[in-house]
């Protein structure tokens, strides 16, 4: 845990520290390097909080030994990495039901923690659940501001929501330069591309040797980082399971298992369709996302020097980029919205859909500079299919400035989505 790490701001704070004030148990989840510790004993959310890792190997074998001890080792409590001993949660529950006060305990996780079936059965009702995604690109740049999602949701129409972008002064991001650098701390700050190579071999070699045995027992741990080596370069597709796990050399159970350990594991992430029972057939297979855009790259082999030769890649480690920044923010926003992406069997096709109430704000990513308004014709699509819910839909690309591409079709620079 470097400086740089402890002064960077992160989106989640502020939620994590509400959530402590008013809840007994508040579980932090997300991918290990993620920046769960670091949040965790960050002066906002660390102060007055005893912390403590199962990564300790003391600290692990008292779990084993004496769970009811060790949850009662403070009034407050922080456990970091809680999914390598689970059955600690029923000690947890039983000391919620004796004394239920806020800020009691604060457990963090490198899993979804919401799979594993003792977890969910031993905190229903007294925990909250957050997850914290890689680091976003504003966060990097040392801004733990949110994107300009809840503006654009609250815009009435496309007129209200072209005023409001107007008044956003995105930073100058070099969006293409941030694909490879990923949301990591370890690999996002360090400036030299072999040492960032290196960091993510010793990332995916910890990843199967050590936390994927926290989730379950894989023998074939070399089938296992195949399959991950042949998902990466589908990121921004529609998934085929089936496919996958052919090309992979599995079974499809065994290839449909292993991709539920990756999303468990944060590791990857599966949009839904879009498919409210409407009377255009729509494509309703998910598609697939990583969680980390450098991680996806170094899977599949793609460096840093190749990535502009691959117009089609960096478009969809683009929309994996914007992905990620959305997921950040709906984290930090409550009720949470919903995320998914449209396209119908005849080819019309918008990335995603935010969904927040009866709003549906539709999403286009492009790595052009220069939109046509052949650019929105996803997004006319789907708001002539959506009239009352989504009153206009979102381009974002590298314009430099807002500007309109249709009646209904907003352009956006990209970097909007780093300040709002």
């Amino acid at each position: 845990m470097n400086q740089e790490e402890k002064v960077l701001p992160r989106l989640l704070e502020p939620t994590v520290e509400h959530a402590l004030a008013r809840f007994p148990v508040v579980i932090l989840t997300g991918a290990r390097q993620a920046g769960k510790s670091t949040l965790a004993v960050s002066p906002r959310i660390g102060r007055d909080r005893l912390y403590l890792t199962l990564d300790d190997f003391d600290v692990f074998d008292r779990a084993a030994a004496s769970p009811e001890t060790l949850v009662q080792a403070a009034p407050r409590l922080t456990l970091d990495e809680v999914q390598r001993a689970p059955d600690l949660l029923r000690a947890v529950k039983r000391a919620v039901d004796a004394e239920r006060r806020p800020g009691r305990f604060l457990l963090t996780g490198s899993a979804d923690l919401l799979s594993l079936r003792r977890v969910s059965e031993s905190l229903a009702g007294r925990a909250v659940f957050l997850d914290l995604w890689p680091m976003t690109a504003a966060e990097r740049e040392g801004s733990g501001r949110p994107g300009p999602w809840s503006a654009l949701l609250a815009a009435g129409s496309a007129e209200e929501a072209l005023r409001a972008a107007e008044a956003m002064r995105p930073p100058a991001i070099p969006w293409q330069a941030a694909l490879p650098l990923g949301g990591y701390p370890p690999a996002a700050l360090t400036r030299d591309p072999g040492d960032r190579a290196r960091w993510f071999d010793g990332y995916v070699r910890s990843f199967l040797e050590k936390d994927l045995r926290d989730l379950a027992a894989i023998s074939a741990v070399a089938d296992f980082r195949r399959l991950m080596r042949l998902a990466a370069p589908r990121v921004g597709g529609v998934l085929n399971q089936s496919e996958l796990a052919r090309d992979a050399a599995l079974s499809q159970p065994t290839g449909h298992r292993y991709l539920n350990l990756l999303e468990a594991a944060f590791q990857i992430v599966r949009i839904p369709a879009f498919a409210p029972g409407r009377t255009v057939r729509l494509v309703k297979s998910p598609k697939l996302y990583w969680g980390d855009t450098g991680l996806a790259m170094h899977l599949a082999g793609i460096s840093e020097s190749g990535l502009p030769g691959d117009e089609r890649l960096v478009g969809c480690l683009l929309e994996n980029l914007v992905l990620l920044d959305i997921l950040a923010w709906r984290e930090a926003v409550a009720p949470r919205p919903a995320v998914y992406h449209w396209r119908t069997t005849a080819g019309a096709e918008v990335d995603f859909v935010l969904e927040a109430g009866r709003r549906l704000l539709p999403l286009e990513v492009k790595a052009t500079e220069r939109p046509r308004p052949a650019d929105g014709a996803g997004l006319e699509r789907f708001v002539d299919a959506h009239p009352r819910t989504a009153p206009f839909g979102v381009l974002l690309c590298g314009t430099p400035r807002a500007l309109r591409l249709a009646p209904r079709v907003l352009a956006l620079p990209i970097g909007s989505t780093a300040s709002a």
